[in-house]
């Protein structure tokens, strides 16, 4: 599916309505694009369409990059960031090149290992998933 720049609210829930009309009702394809319809409608009556423009734009788009917020040395720099309580959860940083994800867990907050696109590119990487 490519990215259409153009694209109508109004043009995509009538297309959808089409395909509700194909399908059995009281399926779960009839019950899916009822709901997409409905998250349309919410897009275009919350007047977020251009948000959601963006948002299009970087689904489709053929460069995948995930924003890294902070680069650390070392771990122990890390974890004093941390530890300071202004880490968030499903942030991405990186710790002496590598890529992390911070997570919530109860009680805590910690990183997990979540290598970047460009660690996955480099070829030990490769040569671990051969």
């Amino acid at each position: 599916m490519t990215y259409t720049p153009d694209f109508d609210l109004d043009d995509m829930l009538g297309a959808l309505n089409s395909v509700i009309e194909n399908c059995a009702e009281g399926s779960k394809e009839r019950d899916a694009a009822k709901l997409a319809q409905i998250a349309l409608l919410y897009i275009r009556d919350s007047e977020k369409g251009d948000d959601f423009s963006r948002y299009c734009r970087r689904c489709f788009g053929t460069s995948f990059k995930i924003e890294v917020s902070h680069e650390f040395a070392t771990r122990e720099e890390a974890d004093k960031w941390l530890a300071s309580g202004k880490a968030q959860h499903a942030e991405h940083v990186k710790i002496a090149g590598k890529g992390f994800l911070v997570v919530q867990l109860p009680g805590r907050m910690t990183f997990i290992d979540r290598p970047l696109p460009e660690e996955l590119e480099a070829e030990e990487w490769k040569t671990e998933s051969e």
